[in-house]
């Protein structure tokens, strides 16, 4: 039996983790406020206050739902609240058996949305993260491999983190598909690119709220987290592609993460209109050349989208940490009967789920 690497879960960042903030944020320390849950947040009523905003916003414009900080009464349902924080381990480890996965990537769920419009702050709150992830790593005997959070606003900073990501058990760093007002493509990221290179790291463009001015224009009741969540990673392809940023950084590796696949015949029509080039440069030549995978959602067409991106170029996650239970709702991209579901499909290769669950993230994070 292969050993199963999961693309994508989450930790529900705990109160716990600012006891590594810097001792000069001590007094911007993010702290929980909580309300009745009769207010137009409903259920949704405990959240971060950070730099004067609060996180999650659940109702209005620039909204989104989060499962931190977990005293909300949405996350109260659950049972295994300890596992979603990761302050209970041997829960998780527990659950990572039943679902038949060796080991995780951990992504954040608090650095989904837009946090705070001071670069100084930023860095303190990354650093913060990348401490805290960094110490359950450590501890997890490998099971636990994570994504380092870069403050973006500050590249002297962000290549300090993933340095220490580097030693501390981490396999990639986290983007949202726009950062802040610039697409992935743009310049001023490629010194992190080159660092990334450098340590082996992954570029890892998950779903999230990255960019302000879009989230502004989204209110999550009427459109959910597909404008300014879902949408902008499949710009950071495109843009990738267009303007051949992986061939400036000829080793280094892209995971769309937590984005399905099945946009990407979509994006390859819009790409291959506006070229000359030869059609068949539009399919799995282009992953294997630009070393990029992307995720897969069991509900997809899986051989369709295997004749556009290749056998060896998707890779799948449970997205625990934001699944549901017992009926309750979850982020729609969970799927903890993930290894079963493709393992009873007998129309799918052996190989080929092999593939999906052990070879690819294996190449992916360089594990």
């Amino acid at each position: 039996m292969v050993s199963v690497i999961d693309a994508d879960t989450h930790i529900a960042e705990p109160k716990e983790m600012w006891e590594h903030l810097d001792s000069d944020f001590y007094d911007r320390r993010p702290v929980i406020l909580q309300i009745p849950n009769d207010t137009v947040y409903g259920p949704f009523n405990a959240m971060w206050l950070i730099d004067g905003q609060i996180v999650p916003k659940a109702a209005g414009r620039a909204s989104n739902i989060l499962v931190t900080p977990t005293l909300q009464d949405f996350v109260q349902q659950f049972t295994d609240v300890p596992a979603r924080d990761m302050t209970d381990m041997s829960m998780r480890f527990r659950d990572m058996e039943i679902m038949g996965t060796n080991a995780q990537v951990v992504y954040p769920t608090l650095f989904l949305a837009w946090l705070t419009d001071d670069p100084t702050l930023e860095v303190a709150l990354a650093q913060a993260y990348n401490r805290h992830l960094a110490g359950i790593a450590d501890a997890s005997g490998g099971r636990v491999r994570w994504a380092v959070v870069p403050p973006l606003r500050d590249i002297d900073a962000t290549v300090r983190e993933m340095q220490y990501g580097h030693d501390h058990g981490a396999v990639g760093v986290f983007f949202r598909g726009i950062e802040k007002d610039l697409t992935l493509d743009d310049p001023y990221f490629f010194p992190v690119y080159e660092e990334a290179q450098a340590l082996g790291l992954a570029i890892c463009v998950h779903q999230g709220q990255g960019a302000p001015a879009l989230n502004n224009l989204v209110d999550i009741r009427r459109s959910s987290s597909f404008t300014h969540g879902r949408l902008p990673p499949l710009s950071a392809f495109r843009n990738l592609v267009a303007n051949r940023i992986p061939e400036e950084f000829p080793e280094l590796r892209f995971g769309f993460i937590e984005t399905g696949a099945s946009w990407v015949p979509f994006v390859f029509h819009c790409l291959r209109t506006l070229s000359t080039e030869d059609p068949k440069r539009w399919g799995p030549k282009l992953f294997d050349q630009y070393r990029m995978w992307v995720s897969y959602e069991v509900d997809e067409d899986l051989l369709h989208l295997v004749d556009y991106i290749g056998e060896d170029h998707i890779v799948t996650g449970t997205d625990y940490g934001h699944h549901g239970r017992d009926g309750v709702i979850a982020d729609p991209s969970a799927q903890l009967h993930m290894v079963d579901t493709l393992r009873s499909r007998q129309e799918y290769p052996s190989a080929l789920v092999d593939k999906l669950l052990s070879d690819n993230p294996r190449a992916l994070y360089g594990m």
